[in-house]
């Protein structure tokens, strides 16, 4: 009897000695659970995955020094050894996963603010990423219009024939419906908005996200067609300072320097632009096809990395812009009493933002980020001077909380917009102070790992145009981890301002201010995307995707010309609407890839005894693409697309017109490489088919732009890098 009772004391004693644990497996970037991750209690063989929460179990462990591994596909491998018994044994031991970017190509999206990987957002989105910023560094350092023209869903029309000015149309919609932002920051609205947004250096570029269809939920009005976000570099431990020189045919030169290096608790960016532009008349018709154009760009950013929970950068840009267009004799100070026409944008733009971000605990990340900008531009336009400046001011704080299941972000935030005309300026238009006020809220539910929900609400209070109140809903399914389908829809708005291009593509001297009478545009998307991504191979991706869309906007505003030859906006008698479909195909075979795009969009006024077609919106884009590279040596890409189907005003067809290009770069390793680049090899022009002015010399009246007018152009850039 006293050796059994010793026997049931030895074993309880031995199982007091086993002990347990639970562990936690995150993402490091997005603080997500990681699920089905393996974590293996090393020299044993015992290995479980985790669960739907991201969390594992062990018992029966033994006092002592114990390691567990974690792993998971796209993430690195992580190690990590307890002393058992633990101090704490209700502890939950948390392990955050680092994505292994390089090899899974993970992308990491800050538009929609929850900083989630690209395959788990609701909502549509396209990166250009890193690659692509490189690559088109090479190809148009001065500006990030042509990388932006390259995707179907987007048309980049040129609004001016003389000074180059363009407008980035999306869905088929003016550009006055598509959101500009620069690191989350809205800094190209109203005056500010209309004259070089698009010279932004690429060099200075870690992706541009595009969010397609109406995202004025999460950012307000204005994102009605979608939003696009130019995402800055940031620094890291290692240095990167390079350089790029480029020269084209079409007489153009750039030179651009960047900068960049974390030191300890603080990091530095710096980028320089110069571009030097000699005015070209293409077709031989007197009149500039491209401007002149001097242009100097600076920005520096400061990172200060407060501790492991918070950070705070702040930058200032400052961009210095003169175009000059029209008659060549006066371009080349030559003008006399026939050749006088010429038309100046002399621009000067500054801007300081700041970014706050401090992770409180496990569970809130509180953002606050803002920026002050002022704008002034120079217009001389035959003669006629005008002089204005735009002071813009936003702030926004927002507090993102992710619980197991749930993303839920709150916020706020303040836009100003003060436009002041030069007192010298004799013309209609007159001074304004716009403000507007917003709270949003948006909660992303997962109700399981293959179903997301997310619903999103934004009032805001316009100082003139009152109140909107604008909802939102978005479902991600993944009925197999290949396929992920999505559809959200939302309301959006757009409060009236007197510069648009529309307006724009007159003269400040007739352009009237708004009138009393006018009301916001409102609007009404849905959007639909189907995606399949399956690794065919170790070398081998499949990336197929099929989107559908439609918007319905009501109370457009239309440009009216008045009897006394002014121009006025009003609100139209019709509803505009835009269905449309975008598929693309993307094969991936080692170091070669195809890509295939079409675009088909029909835009158009809705009338009820007939269809009137928005101008300057082909309805049907396609797009190929196809590129090698030779690693650390060569890389060969020819890309083609072919936009049929425009029409200008009143349903007037244009020519369809084909797009050719192609480039050969050769890298001598990392530090040095060169690229020849064509572009528009076929040399499309319109002015093969048509004179680009009416009128006299004199006094020309140029005509709206439907395709190129610059032609071929051939450049070769050299980037080093030290």
């Amino acid at each position: 009897m006293k050796r059994f009772l010793w026997l049931l004391i030895l074993c309880s004693n031995i199982a007091l000695a086993q002990h347990q644990i639970k562990i936690a497996v995150t993402d490091s970037l997005t603080r997500k659970p990681v699920t089905d991750a393996t974590v293996a209690w090393q020299g044993k063989a015992i290995a479980h995955n985790t669960d739907t929460a991201g969390v594992v179990r062990f018992s029966n462990i033994t006092p002592g020094s114990q390691t567990f591994s974690v792993s998971r596909v796209g993430y690195l491998k992580q190690s990590f050894t307890l002393i058992f018994p633990l101090a704490d044994t209700t502890q939950v031991y948390t392990v955050s996963l680092m994505p292994q970017l390089q090899e899974m190509e993970v992308v990491i999206v800050s538009s929609t603010r929850t900083n989630s990987r690209i395959e788990d957002l609701p909502m549509k989105v396209e990166v250009l990423g890193q690659e692509e910023m490189d690559e088109e560094n090479m190809i148009k350092p001065g500006n990030v219009a042509s990388i932006l023209g390259d995707l179907s869903v987007i048309h980049v029309q040129q609004t001016s024939a003389t000074t180059g000015n363009t407008t980035i149309r999306m869905q088929g919609l003016n550009g006055r419906y598509t959101q500009l932002l620069r690191d989350g920051l809205p800094l190209y609205d109203g005056f500010s908005g209309n004259f070089g947004v698009l010279s932004i250096p690429p060099l200075d570029l870690k992706q541009i996200e595009i969010i397609k269809g109406s995202s004025s939920t999460l950012y307000g009005g204005g994102a009605i067609a979608g939003l696009i976000n130019f995402i800055s570099k940031a620094p890291t431990t290692d240095r990167d300072l390079s350089f790029t020189l480029n020269r084209s045919t079409l007489k153009e030169s750039n030179a651009n320097g960047y900068f960049s290096q974390r030191f300890g608790k603080f990091g530095l960016t710096f980028t320089a632009q110069q571009t030097w532009q000699t005015a070209v008349d293409v077709n031989k018709d007197g009149f500039s096809d491209v401007p002149k154009i001097n242009s100097t760009i600076l920005h520096p950013r400061l990172f200060y990395y407060i501790n492991n929970r918070s950070q705070l950068d702040a930058g200032y840009a400052f961009t210095h812009e003169n175009r000059l267009g029209g008659d060549m004799q006066v371009i080349d100070n030559r003008p006399d009493a026939i050749h006088q026409y010429s038309e100046l944008n002399q621009s000067y733009r500054n801007t300081f933002d700041f970014h706050y971000r401090n992770d409180l605990d496990s569970v809130n990340r509180l953002t606050v980020k803002g920026s002050v900008s002022n704008y002034n531009l120079n217009n001389v336009d035959e003669g006629f001077a005008f002089k204005g400046n735009q002071l813009s001011d936003y702030l926004e704080v927002n507090d993102l909380i992710k619980l197991p299941k749930q993303e839920l972000i709150i916020g706020g935030n303040y836009t100003g917009e003060y436009f002041r005309k030069n007192s010298a300026v004799v013309s209609p238009l007159a001074n304004y102070d716009y403000h507007t006020l917003g709270a949003f809220v948006q909660d992303g539910w997962h109700i399981n790992p293959k179903f997301l929900v997310e619903a999103g609400l934004r009032a805001d209070h316009h100082s003139r145009f009152g109140w909107f109140v604008l909802p939102r809903i978005a479902l991600l399914y993944k009925p197999v981890s290949a396929l992920s389908v999505r559809l959200s829809s939302g309301l959006g708005y757009k409060a009236p301002n007197v510069f648009i291009p529309e307006t724009l593509a007159g003269s400040f001297a007739t352009l009237n201010p708004l009138s009393s009478n006018l009301t916001a545009e409102r609007s009404f998307g849905v959007n639909f995307d189907a995606n399949y991504h399956v690794r065919l191979s170790d070398e081998a991706t499949l990336d197929v995707d099929q989107a559908l869309y439609y918007t319905n906007i009501n109370n457009p505003l239309i440009p009216v010309m008045n009897a006394d030859n002014t121009t006025s906006l009003n609100n139209a008698g019709f509803r505009i609407n835009t269905l449309g479909t975008d598929t693309y195909v993307r094969l991936k075979i080692d170091e070669l890839e195809l890509y295939f795009g079409f675009n088909h969009t029909v835009a158009k006024q809705a009338l009820s005894n007939r269809t009137i077609y928005l101008p300057f919106s082909p309805q049907n884009k396609i797009s190929t693409t196809i590129a090698y590279e030779v690693e650390g040596q060569w890389r060969f890409g020819v890309e083609g697309s072919l936009e049929t189907n425009q029409y200008i005003n009143e349903n007037q067809r244009v020519r369809n017109f084909p797009f050719l290009a192609a480039m050969v770069e050769r890298k001598w390793g990392s530090h040095v490489s060169f690229v020849l680049n064509c572009e528009n090899i076929n040399d499309f022009r319109q002015s093969r088919y048509e004179s680009l002015y009416t009128g006299t010399i004199t006094r020309p009246v140029f005509k709206q732009l439907w395709a190129p007018i610059d032609g071929r152009a051939v450049n070769l850039a050299m980037r080093i890098k030290i």
